[in-house]
């Protein structure tokens, strides 16, 4: 496991509070877009790279989310996810998805929220963005829904490419995996729930893009 990286003060000078935040997948790609990041989660997160607060999200967003610039929600998906019907009750999870929207949006600022496709499916969540890592030269197939306060819109990326060789379907151990999303720092367990960072990176380049700024 790398170093973990230094919270330094980022070129464009805003502000992302980035919402169950678990390890830093979908905050890296954020501080690689300029932003300063600090993160929120209910459970320790030792090895998360920028500024961490151990809260409640809904109660931390609703408390402090107005004084950041963009604010992020990654609410739980065990309830929406797949695997949990193969593997367990989703009565067991909890709907996070409408009470994490009411409290980013009543903080007044854009927001954006991510989840598993089969949210989208379900018509819980818009899908804005639906992105894999297919899509950013990644060998990891990871599908995630990402919904914005401003609707989607900017650049377009190109198709997933899945083929045989794509980790997930060639297993090659968790280690594996963590590295090719780009998650270097996190241990191979913190890594099962992460999201590739070029995802947010992304999203973040296309806010800044609406905004006039330019991404780092």
């Amino acid at each position: 496991m790398s170093a973990r990286v230094l919270p330094l003060r980022r070129p464009n000078g805003l502000r992302v509070l980035d919402l169950c935040c678990g390890a830093g997948g979908l905050s890296m790609g954020y501080y690689l877009a300029g932003f300063d990041v600090t993160g929120v989660d209910i459970s320790p997160q030792p090895n998360y790279p920028f500024t961490f607060v151990q809260a409640d999200g809904l109660e931390y967003c609703a408390a402090y989310g107005r004084t950041f610039d963009l604010v992020h929600g990654s609410w739980p998906c065990e309830r929406y996810a797949t695997v949990t019907r193969w593997r367990g009750n989703p009565d067991d999870h909890p709907d996070l998805i409408g009470p994490g929207r009411q409290v980013m949006q009543a903080t007044g600022r854009p927001w954006v929220m991510e989840n598993v496709p089969e949210t989208a499916t379900a018509g819980l969540l818009r899908p804005d963005y639906l992105l894999c890592g297919t899509q950013f030269g990644l060998r990891v197939r990871r599908h995630r829904a990402f919904e914005t306060s401003w609707g989607g819109g900017g650049d377009l990326v190109p198709p997933c490419w899945h083929h045989k060789g794509l980790l997930a379907f060639e297993h090659k151990g968790e280690r594996a995996y963590a590295d090719a999303m780009g998650c270097t720092w996190m241990t191979n367990l913190e890594a099962r729930k992460a999201v590739p960072p070029a995802y947010t990176h992304w999203i973040a380049t296309q806010f800044l893009d609406m905004e006039g700024r330019n991404a780092a």
